[in-house]
């Protein structure tokens, strides 16, 4: 059996609509232009972020859904979806990755440390997303398509995310098995046919699972001129789209596509600008840390992508016509979204990442720790589903 898309066909596009959409394509490109005086490759990524902007959004592809629809509804069209996304970017990282250089310079995956701190971090993300009503991706797009109960989820993602990097020294002392890369130790054809054993085992468990319920069609319609910019996109499009785009990511940005890395950033750019000190904190002493937070967010590959993401998913909300922001939101469910971006934010600083940064680029890469964290993501997925009733929010 199969079921519709939850997204409705285009309709021909209100003034509105088209003064939205056209507001979003000059950001874009004036966006572009301005961060191409930087160098080719800031502007690029803006572009990149927009076109998984809209990917996510023409197709509504989303982790937080796809795992609820999963575990309650047996509709396991989205994880199908997701397993295909990983297999095919798994393709297209493996020969850029053993070749370690790209454009001139050099090319690193999301490979990161497998132990208890991902276990936890990834956890409470899984149980902070299902409250949150997003993942970091979701959040992103969703923000872009109009969403001011999103807007409060990410602002509380990133409040999360910087107390989690105050927090991180706490858990160095946990038991863990060190970076491991199945490439490393396997090399990259070993790598490919075990992740590849591994993504055909969950399909075929999906598929027992889902067996007698109704699906939601991986490509429901043939795409037009029209669907490509106004949508729907048929759900394996899209996955193949991010496949791609991560690639590009990897291909310009020189490490794969990751996203609340950003918001860890913006938290903490806040806390400075209310008096909070740098020099109090071993992480933003760090390198890294610390040179990404005096420069500019104009400067970090993942600021811009992010920004990229939210006016890409602007621009096709407009598209298809369904911009409209509401701004009501019901007390219970906005404290569900400030303690699920709390516990996002945080759990992704933990876990070096979240769906997107450990999971999807970090199992593409071949880091072990991709896998330990949807493995303990899922079962925090359980426990934010039970808990969404007692905040108002249908299941």
């Amino acid at each position: 059996m199969a079921v519709t898309t939850t997204l409705p066909a285009a309709t021909p596009l209100p003034l509105t609509q088209r003064a939205v959409a056209l507001a979003a394509l000059v950001a874009l490109l004036g966006g572009a232009l301005m961060l191409g005086q930087q160098g080719w490759r800031y502007g690029t990524l803006l572009l990149i972020g927009a076109l998984l902007g809209m990917s996510l959004y023409h197709a509504a592809f989303g982790f937080t859904s796809a795992y609820r629809n999963a575990l309650l509804h047996r509709d396991v069209a989205g994880v199908v979806a997701q397993l295909v996304m990983l297999g095919l970017a798994m393709l297209l990282f493996a020969p850029v990755l053993a070749r370690g250089e790209v454009f001139g310079h050099g090319v690193v995956g999301a490979v990161a440390p497998a132990g208890l701190q991902v276990a936890i971090g990834s956890f409470l993300f899984g149980l902070g997303m299902q409250l949150g009503g997003g993942c970091g991706s979701g959040t992103l797009y969703t923000v872009g398509g109009g969403s001011a109960r999103m807007g409060v989820t990410l602002i509380a993602f990133c409040a999360g995310a910087f107390i989690g990097s105050l927090d991180v020294d706490r858990y160095a002392g946990l038991p863990t098995l060190g970076t491991v890369s199945l490439a490393g130790e396997l090399g990259f054809p070993g790598a490919i046919l075990l992740q590849s054993a591994v993504l055909l085992v969950l399909w075929l468990s999906l598929r027992g699972w889902a067996r007698g319920t109704a699906q939601r069609p991986l490509w429901e319609a043939r795409l037009t001129r029209r669907s490509l910019l106004a949508g729907p996109w048929p759900l394996l499009f899209s996955a193949v789209m991010l496949a791609v785009l991560n690639l590009a990511t990897l291909l310009v940005a020189g490490h794969p596509w990751t996203v609340t890395w950003a918001f860890t950033l913006w938290g903490a750019k806040a806390a400075a600008a209310f008096g909070w000190d740098p020099l109090s904190s071993a992480f933003w002493t760090g390198s890294f840390p610390g040179a990404a937070l005096q420069g500019s967010v104009f400067r970090d590959n993942i600021s811009i992508m992010d920004g990229g993401i939210i006016l890409g998913a602007l621009l096709a909300a407009a598209l298809a016509g369904r911009f409209s922001p509401r701004l009501r939101v019901p007390p219970l469910s906005l404290l569900a979204a400030l303690l699920g971006g709390l516990l996002m934010g945080y759990g992704a600083r933990l876990a070096f990442g979240c769906n997107i940064g450990a999971f999807f680029s970090g199992v593409a890469s071949f880091s072990l720790h991709g896998w330990l964290w949807i493995a303990c993501a899922l079962p925090g997925t359980w426990v934010g589903v039970r808990l969404r009733p007692l905040f108002g929010l249908r299941n």
